[in-house]
């Protein structure tokens, strides 16, 4: 287990859902997709980066729905910024299954 946190430190994490729009694969990437996620009206849409493609096609991933830290600082990532990082668990053979809410929810909710 990692240190404990303050409620008032988790409480600045900005968690929220989002549509990914586009996946795409960037160029000489062999594990990475670059995600394009609609965070509604407020946040708009984001470009973040997921080392999910060994896991996933990108059919199975357009039009779906997840949960995304949207106040993380930027990183770059293949000479590109990623601006948020979706949210997966990871088990026992670290394969990542992506956090997703059990029904559609508005672009831009708030995860608590």
């Amino acid at each position: 287990m990692k240190d404990k946190v303050s409620f008032v430190e988790f409480q600045k994490l900005d968690l929220r859902v989002g549509t990914i729009k586009k996946v795409e694969i960037p160029e000489g990437s062999r594990t990475m997709y670059r995600l394009t996620v609609d965070l509604g009206e407020e946040i708009g849409e984001r470009t973040v980066f997921a080392g999910i493609k060994e896991m996933y096609e990108p059919n199975e991933l357009e039009g779906k729905q997840g949960v995304l830290v949207v106040n993380l600082e930027p990183k770059k990532i293949m000479g590109e910024e990623s601006q948020g990082m979706l949210l997966a668990v990871c088990e026992a053979d670290d394969q990542p299954v992506l956090i997703v809410p059990l029904k559609s929810v508005k672009n831009g909710s708030v995860v608590r």
